[in-house]
């Protein structure tokens, strides 16, 4: 299902125009092969967003092919499972160090690539059952601020400020 080049004639919808058309502009992000950018461009891609590409930076792309193994395991993580797997290996050979890398990984119990791979496949398969974006979590009411700004006197309590310091450094003398 792979296309080297999508054209003006695959995205052509029903009426002979674009459906929905993007530019991708990266900002200041890298623009290196394999890049996380280009990532999110194949996801959009995929979704039906006519983006102007060529395959040549997605992961897996070398000697003018795309190996879809490799875009796969990009997809579903298991190269970041690899070097879980490396990291594990190096902590079990030095207990005493402490490596914060995958300790989120390690508390979920995740141990190797297979692991992230299925974590990935639940993840998916969340999305695809309700894509909507999840209701974040509103703080309770009555919960205490974390402003910290003094709160602003008035005239009277400034001048009654004023007159208890001036009272104290009489007292003082």
């Amino acid at each position: 299902d792979f296309k080297e080049v999508r054209t003006k004639k695959d995205d052509l919808g029903e009426d002979g125009r674009f459906p929905f058309k993007a530019i991708l502009d990266v900002g200041l992000a890298r623009t290196t092969t394999g890049s996380r950018i280009f990532g999110v461009m194949k996801g959009v891609v995929d979704g039906g967003v006519a983006v102007p590409h060529k395959p040549n930076r997605f992961p897996g792309f070398a000697k003018g092919k795309l190996d879809a193994k490799v875009h796969r395991e990009h997809i579903m993580g298991t190269h970041v499972g690899k070097w879980l797997e490396t990291v594990l290996a190096d902590k079990k050979a030095n207990p005493d160090e402490k490596d914060p890398q995958f300790a989120a990984f390690e508390k979920a119990g995740l141990k190797n690539a297979k692991d992230v791979e299925a974590m990935y496949k639940a993840a998916h398969a969340a999305i695809r059952k309700d894509p909507s974006a999840a209701a974040k979590k509103k703080a309770a009411a009555g919960a205490k601020s974390k402003h910290f700004n003094i709160k602003r006197l008035t005239l009277k309590e400034r001048r009654d400020a004023a007159k208890k310091k001036v009272a104290a450094l009489r007292k003082a003398k």
